[in-house]
């Protein structure tokens, strides 16, 4: 199922947006004109053959020794771009929306994003952007709520 069509049948409220094509969580911050911190980067990670999604804000960076603690396991990895490709089939690499139940993956939100009043992140394309209230991502996406980022310059 596609992002806006769930958002729609679950009736939230949220602003959709286009802009120029866009690679990174940074790239989208700049060009919506907010703070990287209210970015929403969904990251792939591997731990025991298992996928989960982390969100966390654009201008942070996983510690995936922070992750391996959490989930209790001997090794927390990256996923590659290929298993992001199968894992993710109906949007490019880099596009995907911070909601891992789509997907069939548990979702992970870092506690400094969860602070937030509102997130902005892509749709499932390099040019569309969506901002909802974090309040309400929160009820839909039903994220657990961890720390487990930093703050990068």
């Amino acid at each position: 199922m596609k992002l806006l069509e769930y958002l729609d049948q679950n009736e939230s409220t949220y602003q959709i947006s286009r802009h120029l094509p866009v690679f990174t969580a940074q790239q989208m911050a700049a060009e919506e004109h907010v703070s990287g911190m209210n970015v929403a980067k969904p990251v792939i990670i591997k731990a025991e053959d298992l996928f989960y999604m982390c969100v966390l804000p654009a201008c942070c960076k996983i510690d995936l020794n922070v992750l391996q603690r959490h989930l209790g396991v001997d090794l927390v990895e990256l996923a590659t771009e290929s298993e992001m490709a199968d894992l993710f089939p109906d949007c490019p690499i880099g596009a995907e929306p911070p909601f891992g139940s789509l997907y069939g993956l548990l979702t992970f939100m870092d506690t400094r994003l969860a602070e937030d009043e509102y997130i902005v992140f892509q749709s499932g394309t390099h040019e569309d952007a969506v901002q909802m209230d974090t309040q309400e991502f929160i009820k839909l996406a039903q994220p657990r709520i961890l720390s487990f980022s930093y703050h990068t310059l």
